[in-house]
């Protein structure tokens, strides 16, 4: 969806977000197919990714992703599981209390850190095996936000995620 033009009453509703959104957790991904590494803050380089994850030395639009924690229930129920553990989806934040495609197409804040969500994190084909027979069609749809990095700095579990207009 384009964004509407600044002065409609859809750019307006589109802008109003009742609270900020809230980081619950991190993991870096340190290389293709090992298990994340979770952390509890993380250092975020504009331009680039984070520091320890693979995607760090300049993966422009995906410098970043995301998955909302509201999602992980909803996942863990339509693959069959109790729950999933966010490390099993491996995306590098997950955050609550703020719709996350809400943030498609414009400029938030996490900490110091500036971001802009670039494209849906749609799921891969490694989420059948980690997730098991159907686990592909239980992500999609709720598989998150890429986002890229342009002002970076030090990011933390707890931080508040706001939007940044733009």
């Amino acid at each position: 969806m384009r964004n509407p033009p600044p002065d409609s009453a859809l750019h307006a509703l589109m802008t109003q977000f009742p609270r900020a959104g809230r980081v619950e957790w991190i993991g870096l991904r340190p290389a293709r197919d090992v298990p994340m590494q979770v952390v509890d803050r993380a250092v975020a380089t504009a331009g680039g990714g984070l520091d320890g994850d693979r995607y760090a030395g300049g993966s422009g639009k995906r410098g970043m992703t995301l998955i909302q924690a509201e999602h992980l229930p909803a996942i863990a129920a339509l693959a069959g599981h109790a729950q999933v553990a966010p490390a099993t989806l491996r995306r590098n934040l997950v955050v609550s209390g703020i719709p996350l495609v809400a943030l498609k197409g414009r400029r938030f804040r996490i900490g110091a850190v500036v971001l802009e969500g670039t494209d849906p994190c749609d799921p891969c084909s490694r989420m059948e095996t980690a997730l098991g027979a159907g686990g592909y069609n239980a992500m999609r749809g709720m598989g998150g936000l890429c986002a890229r990095i342009v002002e970076g700095g030090t990011l933390r579990v707890g931080d508040a995620v706001e939007w940044a207009g733009a």
